[in-house]
C-alpha cells in the first residue's frame, strides 16, 4: 500500500498506468481503488490511498482474483466526486453548512406560509369599505345583514380584515356586509342606537334589520363566523349575541365629513 496527494493521483497518465506490468486497461478499472485517508478525527484531507493489484488473471490465480474481487467489493468508503468543470469536491454527502442551508431555508418558507394563512397580505379595511353595500340598501333588500362600524385608525379594526374578508367571501350570497366608518358624522345617529363604545363593532341584524346581538374588539375568528352562519341560516338568534373583547375606544374618533370611498373622492 502507499500513500498519494490527490495532485499527484491526477498527475497519473492513462498510458504510464497502462504499461505497468502485468496491468491491462481492461484490469485498470477493476483494479484502482481509491480510499479516503483518514486522520484521527475521521475526516479526509484531500490524499487517496492508492491500492493497484498487479496480478494478472490467468486460469490459475481466476478462480483467486474472483475471491478478492467479491471481497474488495464489500469494502464501502465515503468518497469526494470532483466535477470535470472546475476540479471542485463535491461532497458526496451534506455539509453542515449545507444543512444549515437547508434549515434556514424551510424555516423563512414556514413562516412566509404562516403569514399568508394568518394574514391574508394586500386585504385592508380600504377594501372592505370599497366592498361593502351601502347600509340603506342593506336594510330593503331582504337579507340579513352584519354592520362594522370600524375607523381607519383602530389598530384592531385592522387586524381583523383579514378574517372578516373571509367570513364576508364565504357568505356574501346570502348576508349583506355594511361598513360604517365612525369618523364620519354621517352616522351619527347609527352610533347612538347600536350604542357603540368600541371598535371594531359587529351588529348582526335579521332580515327585518332588527338587531340579534354583537360583539366588539378583538376576539376569535370563530365567533364572527358562527354569528354570521346563524343569520345566513335564519336562525331567531346567534351563538354570540353580547361578546366584548379588547376594542379601540370609539371616543378617540377623529369626527369629520368622510367621503364615501366608492365616490372615488368625488
Amino acid at each position: 500500500m502507499a500513500w498519494v496527494s490527490m495532485e499527484s493521483v491526477l498527475r497519473i497518465g492513462a498510458s504510464s498506468l497502462s504499461s505497468m506490468p502485468n496491468i491491462s486497461h481492461t484490469h485498470l478499472q477493476k483494479d484502482l481503488k481509491f480510499y479516503p485517508k483518514m486522520g484521527s478525527g475521521g475526516g479526509g484531507n484531500g490524499a487517496i490511498r492508492l491500492y493497484c493489484s498487479n496480478q494478472s488473471k490467468t486460469p490459475e490465480n481466476a478462480e483467486d482474483g474472483a475471491l478478492s474481487e467479491s471481497s474488495e467489493k464489500n469494502v464501502v468508503a465515503p468518497v469526494t466526486e470532483t466535477s470535470s468543470a472546475g476540479g471542485a469536491g463535491v461532497p458526496l454527502y451534506p455539509d453542515k453548512k449545507f444543512n444549515t442551508s437547508i434549515a434556514v431555508a424551510s424555516a423563512v418558507a414556514a413562516v412566509a406560509l404562516f403569514l399568508y394563512s394568518r394574514l391574508d397580505f394586500g386585504v385592508s379595511l380600504k377594501d372592505l369599505s370599497v366592498a361593502a353595500l351601502p347600509y340603506e340598501e342593506a336594510l330593503l333588500n331582504g337579507k340579513p345583514t352584519v354592520v362594522e362600524f370600524y375607523a381607519d385608525w383602530c389598530e384592531v379594526c385592522r387586524e381583523l380584515a383579514p378574517d372578516v374578508y373571509k367570513v364576508e367571501q364565504k357568505y356574501k350570497d346570502k348576508v349583506n356586509f355594511v361598513m360604517l366608518n365612525v369618523d364620519n358624522t354621517k352616522w351619527e345617529q347609527e352610533l347612538d342606537e347600536f350604542g357603540v363604545e368600541g371598535i371594531p363593532h359587529f351588529a348582526f341584524l335579521d332580515k327585518d334589520g332588527n338587531e340579534e346581538g354583537n360583539v366588539v374588539g378583538r376576539l376569535p375568528k370563530q365567533y364572527l363566523l358562527e354569528n354570521v352562519d346563524a343569520l345566513a341560516r335564519g336562525e331567531v338568534s346567534v351563538p354570540h349575541a353580547r361578546v366584548v373583547g379588547q376594542y379601540s375606544s370609539a371616543e378617540n374618533r377623529k369626527v369629520h365629513q368622510v367621503v364615501d370611498p366608492r365616490s372615488h373622492g368625488m
